[in-house]
């Protein structure tokens, strides 16, 4: 029996500092934000020990711009991993107006696992592929 993804989620307001000069939330912002979920769902989930032995990097980033969000709209971001390999794990992150529930991005972000001391590719193992499920 397979085992259900963790979904984890943040909720935020646009500020100013988000905005580009179209006076809408910048595409930077949205990968910025899709790289903090995924450290902060890490941070929540793993143990002290796993976080002073592996890290992760990001490989590959694919991100899917569908609308705009604006000064002091409330966003939501929740993130899952999906498929993991040897040494790689794919992370979604739907980013969502939770008050008209109109998707804004989507991403799908691969990251590698990085042994913390050699920074070199990790076997992801089982009990760490657990942190991420139900």
């Amino acid at each position: 029996m397979e085992a259900n993804p963790e979904i984890y989620e943040k909720k935020l307001v646009v500020k100013e500092e988000h905005l580009d000069k179209q006076r809408h939330v910048n595409n930077v912002q949205y990968v910025q934000w899709v790289q903090d979920v995924a450290e902060e769902h890490w941070e929540a989930r793993a143990s002290s020990e796993q976080k002073t032995k592996v890290i992760w990097v990001v490989i590959r980033h694919e991100i899917n711009y569908k609308k705009e969000a604006f000064l002091g709209d409330e966003i939501s971001l929740q993130t899952y991993v999906g498929k993991t390999t040897h040494v790689t794990s794919i992370r979604y992150v739907i980013i969502k107006n939770p008050e008209t529930g109109k998707l804004l991005a989507e991403a799908k972000t691969t990251w590698c696992l990085l042994n913390a001391d050699s920074k070199r590719p990790v076997k992801i193992s089982e009990e760490l592929k657990k942190v991420f499920q139900q």
